[in-house]
């Protein structure tokens, strides 16, 4: 019966130690992923994080308008953009940002 409780307990021990380096690994690609972020005011592009990184700007029919490169850790960026709705890229970041 001990032996069976200690078993038991070893194993249940052995699992949580797993689990806990599961979620240690999820919680590094989760902030390697956040890292760059995209902001919009209007017709200004804010970018944070993303030096030597590659800006582009896509219309919704997949057409690339533009590309720029990032120079700085943050940078502000006036785009000359109709009214309307685009997608902006950089990295792994992508948002769709309404021009109004």
């Amino acid at each position: 019966m001990r032996i069976t409780i200690l078993l038991f307990f070893s194993v249940f021990l052995m699992g949580f130690s797993a689990m806990t380096f599961a979620q240690s690994d999820k919680d590094n690609v989760e902030m390697q992923v956040s890292a760059t972020s995209i902001v919009v005011n209007g017709a200004t592009i804010s970018i944070h994080n993303a030096d030597g990184q590659l800006l582009e700007v896509f219309s919704l029919t997949g057409n690339k308008l533009t590309s720029i490169r990032i120079e700085g850790s943050e940078k502000n960026i006036n785009l000359p953009l109709k009214k309307g709705c685009y997608i902006l890229k950089v990295n792994n970041v992508v948002r769709k940002i309404s021009i109004r």
